[in-house]
Parts: structure tokens; sequence; C-alpha cells
């Protein structure tokens, strides 16, 4: 590699205990937000209508932004309601085939 930073799309999927659904959502209500100010953009957020799976599709200019945004300690100050609402969460890198 050159060295350069490469973009990066992200899919991200929670599966929520319906128990959780609230915790979740208060937890995103806090760390979405921050995702302008790395430079981020969440470019779709789909629900299950029974609101127990959440899917995001998040573009990242590149990985060190997505890092920053893991690590940024406002995100992590609210942690404990993820882990609370007791959501399963799968992320993972895709490619755009457009």
């Amino acid at each position: 590699m050159n060295g350069k930073s490469i973009a990066q799309l992200y899919v991200m999927t929670a599966k929520i205990p319906e128990e959780g659904v609230e915790k979740f959502n208060e937890y995103e209500s806090h760390v979405l937000p921050l995702l302008n100010e790395h430079g981020a953009k969440l470019e779709r957020r789909l629900q299950s209508p029974d609101r127990l799976i959440e899917i995001h599709i998040i573009w990242f200019p590149s990985s060190q932004s997505f890092e920053n945004y893991c690590t940024d300690p406002r995100r992590n100050e609210h942690i404990y309601l993820l882990v609370e609402s007791g959501a399963e969460i799968e992320l993972r890198v895709m490619k755009d085939l457009k």
C-alpha cells in the first residue's frame, strides 16, 4: 500500500432484545451525532417494524477517522447503555459495487 488513507463503508447490524430497545436508542442518540465530527456520514439507518433489528450504513473518510470515532471519549462515556441494551452488534467493512 502507498500509505494513502482510503475511505471505508461500514455496515453495522444490531440485534436488540425487546427489553433493550429503549437503552439502545438512548445510546444511539448520544453517539450518532458524533459521526459528523469525525468526517463520517450515516448514509442509511434502517429499523425493522418491531424495532429489534437495526442496520446502519456509515461512510468514513479513512480508517483513522473510524478509529478516532471508536475511541472518542464522549462515545465511550455512553457505552454502558449499549451493554445494558443487550444488543448483539456485527460490523463489516463493505465495498460499493456501483
